[in-house]
């Protein structure tokens, strides 16, 4: 069986995007909490998007909970936006 490019992405309207860099070094270089949250994010997030959200409010003052709910937040918004809410 043949794979298709972006087959694992799932059915999502969000525009695709060229990664600048190495994605894995990207991922590896994120706090902990980060790297578990985006291993079971239900939509295709970025490092750096994810690491742009941490670092904001993180420079907030929030403490890690309130950036992991702020993170699952975002993406049930993305998910009703996209027509496949939970």
């Amino acid at each position: 069986m043949k794979a298709v490019s972006g087959a694992n992405l799932g059915a999502v309207r969000q525009p695709r995007r060229r990664r600048q860099g190495c994605p894995m070094q990207a991922y590896d270089a994120l706090p902990e909490p980060l790297r578990v949250w985006l291993s079971q994010a239900a939509l295709p997030w970025s490092p750096a998007s994810c690491r742009r959200i941490w670092r904001k409010a993180r420079a907030r003052g929030e403490g890690v909970e309130d950036v992991l709910a702020r993170l699952d937040r975002a993406e049930r918004h993305a998910l009703l936006r996209e027509g496949s809410g939970i």
